[in-house]
């Protein structure tokens, strides 16, 4: 029988001194065998000292690098470290532990490369919605993969991901720092890497400072479509 696959969830903060404390223990109270690093992304509230105070593993940048850094980091331990899944999982409480599974169900199986955890299929179990505006740019960022690439992505923005071996070494080397989550579900594609998506509970963040506030989103949706239009494949 082959052996349990190594797990490491990647979980950045910025800014997380109500949330992180509570995250880390619900992965830690989940008793699972994965192992989790939290990526301190230049926090300038008190992140930092409760994670030294708890002995949380983590690893501290010295300045902000915006997510887009925070998780390539975390993809360059894991690779660092022999991994073989590595699940992005967010410092603010929005993922549930309880999904994680299901997400590692395609790598396992090996019918996926990188597996998005949806809010938008089979009836997600999600525990809330985002806005109108933030849902109709994730479909037209959506339709815009879709052209780029010839395959429907519809949680273009999830930050609940896992990745396999073969990933986390291309996007340890190759990850955008602009507009990640989109950026990196093309790359992917161009480089001929397969994605699927599994329906995952997510929660409405408590507390902390969400990377995309409303009044950014169209800003965010113009800039995205740019970029997709203009990647390339790795050569």
């Amino acid at each position: 029988m082959a052996s349990a696959p190594k797990v490491l969830l990647i979980v950045p903060a910025y800014n997380e001194e109500k949330s992180i404390l509570s995250t880390c223990k619900v992965i830690s109270d989940a008793k699972t065998s994965f192992d989790y690093i939290v990526i301190n992304d230049g926090s300038s509230d008190r992140t930092e000292e409760i994670l030294e105070d708890s002995s949380i593993p983590h690893i501290k940048l010295i300045q902000n690098l915006g997510i887009g850094g925070a998780v390539q980091t975390g993809y360059k331990y894991a690779e660092m470290n022999g991994y073989d899944i590595a699940v992005q999982f967010d410092g603010d409480g929005q993922h549930d532990i309880s999904s994680v599974d299901n997400l590692l169900v395609p790598i396992i199986d090996g019918t996926a490369n990188m597996v998005i955890g949806s809010r938008f299929i089979n009836n997600s179990m999600s525990g809330f919605r985002s806005s109108a505006l933030r849902r109709v740019g994730i479909r037209t960022i959506s339709n815009f993969i879709k052209f780029k690439t010839h395959r429907r992505i519809y949680d273009t923005t999830s930050g609940f991901r896992a990745v396999d071996k073969s990933l986390i070494r291309f996007f340890s080397e190759h990850y955008s720092s602009e507009y990640p989550e989109p950026i990196s579900i093309v790359s992917a594609l161009l480089n001929k890497y397969k994605i699927t998506e599994v329906p995952a509970k997510m929660n409405q963040r408590l507390n902390g400072k969400s990377s995309i506030s409303k009044l950014k989103s169209v800003y965010y949706m113009i800039n995205v479509i740019l970029q997709i239009l203009t990647l390339r494949r790795e050569s």
